[in-house]
């Protein structure tokens, strides 16, 4: 088969496709010999910035750690209560469940009483050390949660059908749908 038998035929259907998909007024302009006028709208009067704009140009960028942390806190403990809903649990399950569910508990009154101790506003955007700073301490709170919550769960996933585990080996959606589901953080919370 030659390009040309290829090139015909493509170039008729485009250019058909052009004369039946270009408005009947854009031929008339090409024709006519009077000039025209468009009419525009006068633009919106420019709207006050709200919160999420002054932080974002930097006027005024203040945030709160603590609610920050209450929220991640709520999140897991919310992931937790639909992960128990979702996986239909069986009675002879449950043992394992409640094992879990209570070290996961206790890591969770842990953390809250960790957010208590944060800032509850800043203003002025926190020195390289001191995020670093925040950052090991989360990452130390996180790991402490982990470790408490490994062993129960462990018991509960030997526990689980296949069914059980596909649903908890999928990934989680969340904080943009959550940086943590991107990141490939394993299990629930």
């Amino acid at each position: 088969m030659s390009i040309r038998s290829l090139f015909l035929p493509t170039a008729f259907v485009l250019a058909a496709g052009f004369a039946f998909t270009a408005p009947a007024s854009a031929f008339d302009l090409l024709e006519s010999d009077d000039p025209i006028e468009l009419a525009q709208a006068t633009p919106p009067a420019p709207q006050p910035p709200g919160p999420r704009a002054e932080r974002v140009r930097g006027a005024e960028r203040s945030f709160s750690p603590r609610s920050m942390c209450v929220d991640m806190v709520a999140r897991r403990i919310g992931d937790r209560a639909y992960l128990k809903a979702r996986l239909e649990l069986k009675p002879e399950q449950m043992t394992a469940w409640n094992a879990f569910e209570k070290a996961a508990d206790e890591a969770s009154a842990k953390s809250m009483a960790r957010c208590q101790t944060l800032p509850t506003e800043m203003k002025e955007r926190p020195s390289y050390l001191e995020r670093l700073t925040m950052e090991e301490d989360v990452m130390k709170a996180r790991i402490a949660t982990i470790e408490a919550v490994k062993p129960p769960l462990t018991a509960l996933v030997a526990v689980l059908t296949p069914e059980q585990k596909a649903i908890l080996d999928r990934p989680r959606m969340g904080f943009a749908h959550r940086a943590g589901a991107a990141m490939g953080h394993p299990g629930p919370r």
